[in-house]
């Protein structure tokens, strides 16, 4: 069974994809490193199979960004002896993903379209719930439908089942019909 998990995405990297052109476009390929900035996704729990969702805190809102199937998980080391040249092409493209210290890539099908304006609904927010070993938690500093502070999403964290199939259906919902190209 598959897991599905966030990772928190900053706002200077989220600006900086769209006035680079990235919105729309569909994730391929996600790096992870031993650093809180950058934190490792094998040291997550992740594995192939598993969904990621990079997700925003914008302005006391959750966005919810797009999603990434993990296919395979690489070291960074030998990413470019590993992986096949279009696969190598993506990982030279994705590169403002890569911030820090990178030991790890991960690849996958290209998911929902990279979006920047989708909003977890309020009480979405409320109810998102993560998962681990010692159980389950909301999600913290959630007040009246707003986030007001994002320390508790720093970090890739495991969804609870069914917080996971809200924030798919409503990346895939609100996914615009065509779509861009995948890089």
């Amino acid at each position: 069974m598959s897991n599905s998990y966030t990772t928190l995405w900053t706002n200077d990297l989220c600006r900086e994809l769209e006035r680079s052109g990235y919105a729309g476009r569909r994730l391929t390929m996600l790096f992870g490193g031993p650093h809180q900035s950058l934190p490792s996704f094998q040291r997550a729990g992740v594995q192939p199979g598993d969904h990621i969702y990079p997700v925003r805190a914008h302005r006391a809102r959750l966005h919810v960004l797009g999603v990434l199937e993990v296919a395979r998980i690489v070291p960074y080391e030998i990413a470019g002896s590993a992986l096949p040249d279009d696969d190598y092409v993506k990982l030279l493209d994705w590169r403002p993903l890569k911030t820090g210290c990178v030991t790890e890539v991960l690849i996958g099908p290209p998911g929902a379209p990279l979006r920047f304006d989708t909003v977890v609904p309020g009480g979405l927010l409320e109810r998102l719930t993560y998962t681990s070993r010692r159980g389950e938690r909301l999600l913290k500093h959630v007040e009246d439908g707003r986030l007001i502070r994002s320390t508790s999403l720093q970090g890739i964290y495991r969804l609870a089942a069914d917080s996971a199939e809200e924030l798919d259906r409503l990346i895939r919902h609100d996914a615009p019909s065509g779509g861009a190209d995948e890089v």
